[in-house]
């Protein structure tokens, strides 16, 4: 009969927790933290009961690793959970809010799909992606485009898209939005596509999911074996896969190696 555990396990489990939930930090760069994804990886009622610690507080734990950390994901209405809605909220509102929803997940499946866009990155523990402003407005310019497209046919041929409206006001107020304007004292509006598109990346980045490299392209940065663990869960859903049907996301450069993101009209990041 196992011993029910002590109030250091679970104290260390909270810990493991803890740290999980300070996204930039690693366990290469704390030895209280390193240790406790060791004792995760080698005590299996340890991992239990971190487990049942992250269930506790609404959340999931997705995978704990030297290179990732404690990688966790809040479960449906747990305090932790970023609402779509909340996140679209501190942005200037220029659409219905249903849509600017759904204009802002759109950024970032189009942010994940240009991170990984072949299943070999997504399965390859080293391999690191690279990411632009100016790459992810592109490429969520061009989804528009073709959607737009098949609008078309389908109303030329009497057969609107109707299963979608939300999606369609989407597209449709991103095409129409420019791409870039300046503020007065030059930095990118808000309410343009590129300012969306950029403080969706900076998220990312605080979120340690990405890393700033260079301020090319709008604003280049390179993706983290956290994001990776995020990216996996999402590309089980059938809108990773819709867009990359679109053919819109190139594969280009070298890869130097290597909460949850849902689908563009999900209530949640």
């Amino acid at each position: 009969m196992s011993r029910p555990p002590a109030p250091a396990d679970a104290e260390a489990a909270a810990r493991l927790i803890a740290f999980g939930m300070r996204p930039k930090q690693l366990p290469g760069r704390d030895v209280v933290y390193a240790d406790l994804v060791r004792r995760y990886g080698e005590d299996s009622g340890f991992k239990q009961l971190t487990h049942a610690v992250a269930a506790g507080l609404g959340l999931m734990v997705l995978e704990v690793s030297m290179q990732a950390g404690a990688v966790l994901a809040a479960t449906d209405e747990s305090v932790f959970e970023i609402k779509m809605d909340s996140y679209a909220r501190q942005s200037k509102i220029r659409e219905r809010r249903d849509t600017e929803k759904v204009l802002h997940g759109l950024v970032h499946l189009a942010t994940a799909a240009l991170g990984y866009p072949r299943p070999d990155d997504l399965a390859n523990d080293t391999y690191i992606g690279r990411v632009s402003v100016e790459q992810v407005d592109g490429v969520v310019r061009e989804a528009c485009r073709i959607l737009d497209e098949r609008a078309a046919r389908a109303e030329a041929n009497n057969d609107p898209l109707a299963d979608a409206p939300e999606l369609e006001q989407a597209w449709r107020a991103y095409a129409r939005r420019p791409a870039a304007a300046a503020t007065k004292d030059g930095r990118l509006a808000a309410d343009t596509t590129r300012g969306m598109v950029a403080r969706a990346l900076r998220f990312l980045s605080e979120q340690g999911f990405l890393v700033p490299v260079s301020g090319e392209q709008g604003g280049t940065y390179r993706t983290t074996p956290r994001y990776q663990v995020q990216v996996r869960e999402l590309a089980a859903d059938a809108a990773f896969d819709e867009l990359l049907a679109l053919d819109v996301v190139s594969v280009g450069g070298d890869g130097d190696g290597g909460g949850s993101l849902r689908a563009a009209t999900s209530e949640t990041l």
